[in-house]
């Protein structure tokens, strides 16, 4: 059985992981949201406004009020660089997908890989959750090595399975990690 405590400040020896709110829009907006290299395999196509991404933080935020939503601004140096989230959960087998992005001038710079391996280590050790994975379009390598030096284990690739914001459909790879298989790897 989970123990939900919804998004919680976490910190990472670079990172501080918190809550969004609705003033992260113009960071947000000009980091990453706007950025079709960022946005390029995901489901959205870069925000067009400032006000855009605002509204869209505005219903984030209203969000939090479930705890078990899990959504969080990655800060960097007092500035919102990105964002790691469950995006789908799965109460009856304690499994949970992450996605994550961050703006491209931090990318190559093992920040999403902090981010990424804290979030894990807060979803096993303080929520519960039996299973974590993570996909990412193949092409799209620098998400896989992120999951993979989180200690995920590559389970297989579908083909085509993803339609991107621009139409294009991608091949997606799977990644998972058990919470035994985290256990025995973790410094915690």
């Amino acid at each position: 059985m989970l123990t939900h405590k919804g998004t919680q400040t976490l910190r990472t020896s670079r990172l501080t992981l918190r809550r969004f709110t609705p003033e992260d829009a113009a960071a947000m907006f000009q980091n990453w949201a706007s950025d079709g290299r960022v946005t390029r395999y995901l489901t959205w196509q870069p925000h067009g406004s400032p006000e855009e991404t605002r509204k869209l933080l505005e219903s984030w935020c209203a969000g939090y009020e479930d705890p078990a939503v899990y959504n969080w601004a990655m800060e960097y140096n007092g500035t919102v660089i990105g964002s790691i989230c469950v995006t789908h959960l799965d109460e009856t087998s304690e499994c949970a997908e992450l996605g994550y992005c961050a703006g491209y001038d931090f990318w190559n710079q093992g920040l999403m890989t902090e981010a990424v391996e804290r979030v894990i280590s807060y979803l096993f050790g303080q929520v519960g959750l039996h299973r974590i994975s993570i996909r990412h379009a193949l092409k799209n390598p620098g998400s896989g090595r992120v999951a993979q030096k989180c200690g995920l284990t590559c389970e297989g690739i579908m083909r085509q399975s993803f339609k991107s914001a621009g139409g294009e459909f991608l091949d997606i790879a799977w990644y998972g990690i058990l919470r035994d298989e985290w256990e025995g790897v973790s410094p915690d």
